[in-house]
């Protein structure tokens, strides 16, 4: 979810330079894996072991996602995320598009683990209980020029997975060279849980450049590459698969507002609107039958398909039920006669004018117009990690035992 919120979020001086920059990075990367892509690999056969409770015990957590799940991998390859983002739950700025934690946050503590580091945060992180590949403005198609200009990420969902070919035998050659600190167990990669949160983006920039037609028509074709991306991660040795389909985007408050003072015809009771939902929704049809089959083609995975879109929805549509205000209002930034992006200032009139946090974070879904706030993804996530919204219906603690 990256959009007009984070478009504004780059100073017009700095585009031509953040732009030769971010070429430079995504060179580098398919440079420098390379060689390791071309490698031959062997796959590791997975033995989870299990808690007295019969749970599964994941040493690690691989990821691979947009700004939904990013922990830090676009703050720290292209510009760090100001606050507030990050003050309700770190108090500081953690690189997270909220102002707390993130859903990947809340597994991590839900199966015991760390928090899982961006795999391009290289100050502080720890690898050890697996890597986040996400950044935000990610798209599982690769992205064009048109969306490269409108501040979509070039770290495509085949990008991260070129990613974590290059770590996972990086870290193999190092351990075998006696090098352990920080990295994970070579065995680990076939015992860890593989989430997967991307799509959206595929979908919002297509709302941006073709008609709703055409973006419905790209579905198939979006869906079959996020389906090969599992059989790769598949043959690298991953079995326990956790795959977020995507959310409400007719109801993202920036583009609904937007939309709905042009074109109120479009948008239902609640201000949400009605097309992008319905192909959204179109969307992850497609991507839980591709789920299906993959089950049936590789043998031994374990693929958990989470309806997100339910969830989400359910918040929006019982908001006020559940203590939170209009979920079409935001909390952080400002908008009006002009827009000032959460964290960021600007000057009217020879006055500087802030985006800054309102008084009560918790009372909103929607954090900064575009992304939830901590405490929608604590809800969120409360109602997904024990299975209620997963087919087939189990909780994310025993994510790696195949369905009977």
């Amino acid at each position: 979810m990256v959009g007009t919120r984070e478009a504004q979020l780059h100073m017009g001086k700095q585009t031509s330079g953040l732009a030769r920059g971010i070429a430079t990075v995504v060179i580098g990367v398919l440079v420098a894996i390379a060689f390791s892509v071309l490698m031959p690999r062997k796959t590791e056969s997975s033995s989870w072991t299990f808690q007295d409770s019969g749970v599964c015990r994941f040493p690690a957590i691989y990821n691979f996602g947009d700004s939904n799940s990013d922990t830090g991998g676009r703050s720290a390859a292209f510009y760090r995320l100001p606050l507030p983002y990050g003050s309700s739950f770190f108090g500081k700025s953690s690189g997270r598009f909220s102002d707390g934690q993130v859903v990947i946050d809340i597994i991590a503590e839900k199966l015991g683990l760390p928090f899982v580091s961006a795999y391009l945060d290289s100050v502080g992180s720890d690898y050890r209980h697996g890597a986040n590949f996400a950044t935000g403005g990610s798209t599982i198609q690769p992205i064009d020029g048109r969306a490269f200009d409108a501040r979509f990420s070039p770290i495509s969902l085949d990008v991260q997975l070129l990613q974590f070919q290059q770590f996972k035998a990086r870290t193999n050659e190092l351990f075998s060279n006696g090098v352990k600190s920080r990295l994970p167990l070579p065995g680990d990669f076939s015992k860890a849980l593989y989430t997967l949160d991307i799509g959206q983006n595929d979908l919002h920039a297509g709302f941006k450049f073709m008609t709703e037609e055409q973006v419905q028509a790209s579905i198939p074709n979006i869906t079959r590459r996020f389906a090969s991306v599992v059989e790769k991660l598949y043959r690298e040795g991953a079995r326990a698969f956790w795959i977020h389909n995507t959310g409400p985007i007719g109801c993202i408050p920036m583009t609904a507002r937007h939309i709905s003072a042009v074109q109120p015809d479009k948008v239902d009771g609640m201000g949400c609107v009605k097309s992008h939902n319905e192909i959204a929704q179109e969307f992850n049809r497609q991507l839980k039958e591709r789920v299906s089959d993959l089950r049936a083609k590789l043998t031994g995975a374990v693929l958990t398909y989470v309806d997100m879109y339910s969830a989400k929805f359910m918040l929006i549509s019982e908001a006020k039920q559940h203590g939170f205000v209009d979920p079409l209002s935001y909390c952080c930034g400002r908008d009006g006669d002009y827009l000032v992006p959460c964290g960021m200032k600007i000057a009217v009139d020879g006055v500087e004018v802030s985006g800054d946090s309102c008084s009560d974070p918790s009372r909103h879904v929607s954090w900064d117009g575009i992304h939830y706030s901590h405490a929608a993804n604590l809800w969120i996530a409360n109602k997904i990690l024990d299975g209620s919204f997963s087919d087939p219906p189990v909780a994310i603690t025993k994510a790696c035992r195949e369905a009977l």
